[in-house]
């Protein structure tokens, strides 16, 4: 059966079309520079509150254990002092050296904790964002207070994830803290035996074990979970190819204002060229297809060029000096060659020297002569 005489179904369908507009809109491009640069001023950064905390305790806790023979031997003292003394009178000159001598014990024992741990702190914010100071992101903005969006931030996927991060946490720092104490307890009993210096010292040894297991996993936690907020960030930061193209307009110039702009600036330089030729000395010419315009006065090192073009530009150059009566000399080497050698402003290259005062000296002979 030929094609012709098959019967002819109709069939109420939308055929199937790929509109690629509709991927118009995806943000698949990566972030540009500048994109990245006012993220990070707005405070949009890629950067891990696990990792901080981790590295806080630990500069915390190293500190401490360091010290902890001075801070142990300082707060048992001042301790015995206070206690030594229980018939001292309530007044204010003994509420008054109390709160002194607390200050001063907490000098001793708790600046150098806190001095470390703002270091670190800083440290580690510098290893992940730079030094970034800004106040955009605590200042007010009143769609914070909008209840739908507040409930649009509490259930979005970024909020669900940090809620399974979270949970992941516990579950893993449980898991560290159950092995190491059901290590620890079956220990304990026996510090009722010792005195309470050596069940402190014991007490503090577990204390710091724990600890520092406990931080080793979350540096491991913050480690990855740096690594995940650095990609979403990146994700979050992504462009549509017409916002990379909008942002190339307005860093670079719109394509279409930038050809207006050099096309007047050619105008305006054509234009201050041959406003120049009336007063060159000589046209050299090959004869149709390039023109050069020369002038030297009294002091130069060497000729300049005027003026120069080609086809429709050294047509209108004739056309000038004609009109002003300069001289035209058509040299055909000579004109390719200083039209190829030099720009607009330059001097005449030092190899036509020879040439270039060839012709000047026969335009001049002609002017001799006219006026003679």
């Amino acid at each position: 059966m030929e094609i012709s005489q098959l019967p002819y179904r109709h069939y109420n369908r939308t055929p199937f079309a790929f509109d690629l507009q509709r991927f118009a809109g995806d943000k698949t491009e990566e972030p540009t520079s500048k994109k990245r640069a006012d993220a990070k001023k707005k405070g949009q950064v890629g950067r891990s509150t696990e990792l901080n905390t981790a590295f806080v305790l630990l500069a915390g806790f190293f500190v401490i254990k360091v010290l902890w023979e001075h801070i142990y031997h300082s707060i048992a003292a001042y301790t015995t002092y206070v206690f030594s003394h229980p018939n001292q009178p309530v007044d204010t000159e003994n509420i008054v050296r109390i709160f002194i001598g607390i200050i001063e014990l907490m000098a001793q024992t708790a600046l150098p904790v806190m001095f470390a741990i703002l270091l670190v702190g800083l440290a580690i914010n510098v290893f992940q964002v730079g030094l970034n100071f800004n106040t955009e992101s605590i200042g007010f903005k009143p769609d914070k207070l909008n209840p739908i969006n507040g409930f649009g931030r509490i259930f979005s996927k970024r909020s669900l994830v940090e809620l399974v991060k979270s949970l992941f946490k516990i579950a893993i720092i449980g898991y560290f803290l159950y092995r190491f104490l059901s290590e620890q307890l079956l220990a304990m009993p026996q510090f009722i035996y010792f005195d309470l210096a050596t069940s402190l010292g014991q007490v503090a040894n577990i204390v710091f074990k724990m600890a520092f297991q406990v931080i080793g996993v979350i540096i491991v936690l913050g480690i990855l979970d740096y690594g995940y907020q650095k990609w979403q960030t990146t994700q979050d930061l992504k462009m549509t190819k017409q916002e990379v193209k909008d942002e190339m307009k307005q860093t670079e110039g719109d394509p279409q204002i930038k050809g207006k702009i050099k096309q007047k600036q050619r105008q305006m330089a054509m234009s201050r060229m041959m406003q120049e030729v009336p007063k060159a000395d000589v046209i050299v010419t090959n004869p149709t297809h390039f023109a050069v315009a020369l002038q030297y006065k009294k002091g130069m090192v060497a000729p300049v060029i005027v003026a120069k073009g080609q086809d429709l530009v050294a047509k209108r150059i004739k056309e000038i000096a004609r009109d002003s009566q300069v001289p035209i000399v058509e040299n055909r080497p000579l004109a390719r060659a200083l039209y190829a050698g030099a720009e607009v402003g330059d001097m005449v290259p030092s190899e036509l020297y020879q040439a270039v005062a060839e012709v000047l000296a026969y335009v001049y002979r002609l002017k001799h002569r006219r006026r003679a």
